[in-house]
């Protein structure tokens, strides 16, 4: 039986018990020398951030839409050998040649070829820049594998991993060599790429965004959120942070110069300047709408400002804060002035992060309006921006090692 693997990935693993442990992520081979390549296991991300290793030999049926194993899985932290190649993060998109002709790689098959011994058997190729003419050949039939390109191209790995969460897909692109993460960034379209850059460390966010074109940098962090943004050009040298705000569109770059203003370990610095808000005069019903936005963070989405027009930040006057749960007991022509809670004070953009976790602690809040020396609406801080700040500096890096 022959598997294609790029169709594997993200498939449900399961442990001898029925238990889903994981999912596929990709699958490891050994040296390509002209024979066959060998399949030593597979990837497999067990939680968020982290990848084991599942041999071949413990693989002990792969089905529709499951793959299960026997014995027990090492909770060691996957580290690719030197020897070994990984399928879809970078086979994938490489120029081979079939008949003397450049062709590109869009999946490979795996086949059992003898009792717990698998090799990659077949390669499935298109000539051209779309795959209008397509050919599945035995392994033999092309070479070049071995080849370093400079250009790999990624729209074959980006395809395989089009489900996968901007988190998941971060955590598969930190794993991949500098060349490939660079390569399949430049490919990725700016909304997608800023969602994943804002899930990478410092050290990944910068050297993607060096590897940009400018103008491409600016159109990337346009996409980002204002407070995501302003962290990562807080990360790069002035000269370069001011070169890419002055080539952002003005109204993008009005809020993420604000945030600028801050010190980075402030709520000013923390906060986000787009928050839920609305004037008095909108209903629950027109709240509830706003709210449910696909894009907005659970934490984000769990209140809604009330504030004077104007309503984008700094806002109007500040009135106060409707709560989503209040919102759902109440009939949807209800005005937002009704249902503030009276509560809730604002803080300043100056309290330092310590003091704004305890402030959400005390009152069991999930975000907190800033409001600046003029009673306006600047931003709201969000426990997960506290969070990100009050965990170590390389906390992200550390997900991606052993304990």
């Amino acid at each position: 039986m022959k598997i294609f693997v790029a169709r594997l990935a993200g498939t449900p693993v399961f442990d001898p018990a029925g238990d889903q442990i994981g999912r596929i992520r990709d699958v490891v081979v050994g040296p390509h020398d002209g024979n066959p390549p060998s399949v030593h296991g597979m990837v497999v991300e067990i939680q968020p951030r982290r990848r084991v290793f599942l041999p071949i030999t413990r693989v002990r049926g792969i089905e529709a839409g499951s793959v299960i194993f026997t014995g027990r899985l090492n909770m060691r932290r996957f580290e690719q050998r030197d020897t070994e190649t990984l399928v879809i993060g970078q086979m994938l998109d490489l120029t081979v040649r079939l008949d003397g002709e450049p062709v590109t790689v869009y999946d490979v098959a795996m086949e059992e070829t003898r009792p717990s011994f698998w090799q990659i058997t077949k390669v499935a190729v298109y000539r051209g820049r779309r795959r209008r003419e397509t050919r599945i050949v035995d392994w033999g039939e092309v070479t070049g594998f071995g080849v370093l390109q400079k250009d790999q191209g990624a729209a074959g790995l980006i395809a395989a991993f089009e489900s996968m969460r901007a988190a998941d897909l971060a955590s598969a692109l930190h794993d991949l060599p500098d060349k490939r993460r660079i390569e399949i960034a430049r490919a990725l379209d700016d909304d997608r790429l800023a969602d994943i850059l804002e899930e990478l460390p410092p050290t990944d966010q910068t050297a993607i965004l060096r590897a940009l074109e400018v103008e491409r940098a600016a159109d990337v962090l346009e996409a980002m959120d204002p407070d995501d943004a302003a962290d990562l050009l807080h990360d790069l040298p002035d000269e370069q942070a001011t070169q890419l705000l002055a080539l952002m569109e003005p109204q993008e770059a009005a809020p993420v110069r604000r945030l600028l203003t801050y010190a980075d370990d402030t709520a000013g610095g923390m906060m986000t300047s787009e928050p839920v808000i609305l004037p008095p005069t909108a209903t629950v019903a027109e709240a509830l709408a706003h709210m449910r936005q696909k894009d907005l963070t659970p934490a984000v989405a769990a209140q809604v400002y009330v504030t004077r027009p104007p309503t984008e930040t700094p806002t109007g006057a500040y009135l106060g804060v409707a709560h989503f749960q209040r919102l759902l007991r109440e009939p949807p022509s209800t005005l937002l002035g009704s249902v503030i809670d009276p509560s809730i004070d604002p803080i300043r953009p100056e309290l330092t992060v310590h003091e704004v976790a305890s402030y959400l602690a005390n009152y069991n809040l999930l975000a907190a309006p800033v409001v600046n020396e003029l009673g306006r609406l600047v931003g709201a801080v969000t426990v997960d921006d506290v969070l990100d700040h009050m965990l170590p500096e390389d906390w992200r890096e550390r997900a991606h090692r052993d304990d």
